[in-house]
């Protein structure tokens, strides 16, 4: 069976825009902050509930999503989640009072857990051997996303306000919907495993219970889930408060910081797409090489920011040169972690699968900041970054030793299951003949 390599490109180019501005949408609340709070009159708090309500509607609706994607067309779910976040973001513009604003930035985190699918269609657009290139490229979309977040919101938040700003990202999600309802085609599950390579058809398969209750019996998953947790808390630690730090810590002025995260940021996407690349590279010679890759991506990235906050403050050079060597390393694991599900998880199951993951990531990010806080009013940012972040990139460094232990009983499991359907469907197909 083969597959147009031209529009499996033109999908993840689709997927690529959507993402990118999905998340710029996302990050928009950050620099929209100020004129919202002044239009609407509340305070940090109350501010403060728009983002917490936007993350646990999105945690609640991960396993809804994992189960729909896997039960139905992935493509057409898609593009309703696109609709969803178009119209949620609409919604948000023509809020008139803070109430109705606070329902319908909470109604975003709907279309928010709706990423298991996109990766779940991917994976059979592209078989295990890239897998980790791809993701990677799509997850660079999250700190691009935030820079582009931050300057639709700093300047033309100015110039049209925010409401005319929600309009824009709005509109954008519905002429999204329409893109993908009508041009990205759903293929069948599975079909680009290696042992389907050779076959016409691919009967498809679709969720069941059975399946589902079967991902908890594989360890390394258990393993990844478990990981997951720790795993988020540095990221949404050094997110939300490296700014302050930079501010109140190292004395940045607001040019300074800006240039100092611009950069940071920059430098931390080229980890995404890296990561991927490794990890396919030693996935190829070894089932472990993408936990390994992880592994040692999450320990120099503890090593790196331990010098890095070592640095004095008046060296403000050499402080951001050991910042971007950091951020490199923050991302290896990502696409890693989203590959190595697929590599053990039947295609039925596999957004079922990531919602879980995420699930459970999602309940690390929201304790991670607030944690940090209290560390911070006891100590500083900075024993809060050290005392967090290096022990859970340690922590995360085990794990990952344990999933490469693992993994390659989980791998080979799933090798000799769609071995047997590969062989099932040519006994079905002679039989036609």
């Amino acid at each position: 069976m083969q597959k147009s390599s031209r529009y499996r490109w033109f999908v993840v180019g689709v997927f690529f825009v959507f993402m990118l501005l999905h998340q710029a949408d996302k990050l928009l609340i950050g620099p929209l902050t100020t004129p919202i709070m002044e239009h609407f009159g509340i305070n940090r708090a109350q501010m403060g509930f728009v983002t917490t309500g936007a993350l646990v509607v999105g945690a609640i609706f991960y396993p809804l999503w994992g189960y729909l994607y896997d039960r139905y067309a992935r493509s057409k779910l898609l593009a309703l989640a696109s609709l969803l976040w178009g119209a949620s973001t609409w919604v948000s513009a023509i809020a008139p009072t803070y109430g109705t604003f606070l329902a319908s930035r909470a109604s975003t985190g709907i279309d928010d857990s709706s990423y298991p699918g996109l990766y779940s269609l991917i994976s059979d657009y592209f078989g295990p051997q890239v897998r980790g290139k791809i993701y990677g490229l799509l997850e660079l979309t999250a700190p691009i996303g935030y820079l582009l977040g931050m300057i639709l919101g700093l300047f033309l938040g100015g110039a049209i306000g925010w409401r005319g700003v929600f309009y824009i990202t709005g509109s954008l999600g519905i002429v999204l919907s329409v893109v993908i309802f009508f041009s990205v085609r759903e293929p069948p599950r599975g079909q680009s495993e290696p042992e389907m390579a050779d076959l016409e058809q691919v009967h498809t398969y679709r969720f069941n219970w059975e399946t589902a209750r079967g991902l908890f019996q594989k360890r390394s998953l258990r393993i990844l889930f478990v990981q997951g947790f720790f795993g988020v808390f540095p990221w949404n630690v050094i997110t939300y408060w490296f700014f302050n730090y930079l501010e109140t810590e190292r004395g940045y002025d607001e040019n300074a910081v800006f240039i100092t995260m611009v950069v940071a940021v920059l430098v931390l996407a080229a980890g995404y797409p890296l990561g991927g690349a490794l990890g396919d590279y030693f996935f190829k010679r070894t089932p472990r090489g993408r936990a390994l890759v992880a592994m040692v991506g999450v320990l120099a990235g503890a090593v790196m920011l331990i010098l890095t906050l070592s640095v004095p403050d008046e060296n403000r050079l050499l402080f951001g040169a050991l910042l971007a060597g950091t951020a490199i390393f923050i991302p290896i694991a990502a696409p890693n972690v989203i590959s190595t599900v697929y590599d053990i998880t039947l295609p039925e199951v596999r957004s079922t699968a990531l919602s879980v993951q995420y699930l459970i990531e999602s309940s690390g990010a929201a304790l991670a900041p607030g944690i940090a806080g209290l560390i911070a009013d006891q100590t500083s940012l900075k024993s809060a970054f050290l005392i967090i972040c290096v022990s859970t990139w340690i922590l995360c460094g085990i794990f990952f030793a344990l999933v490469a232990y693992l993994v390659p009983h989980d791998v080979e499991t799933l090798r000799r299951q769609m071995r047997e359907r590969a062989e099932l469907e040519r006994s079905e197909a002679a039989g036609e003949a």
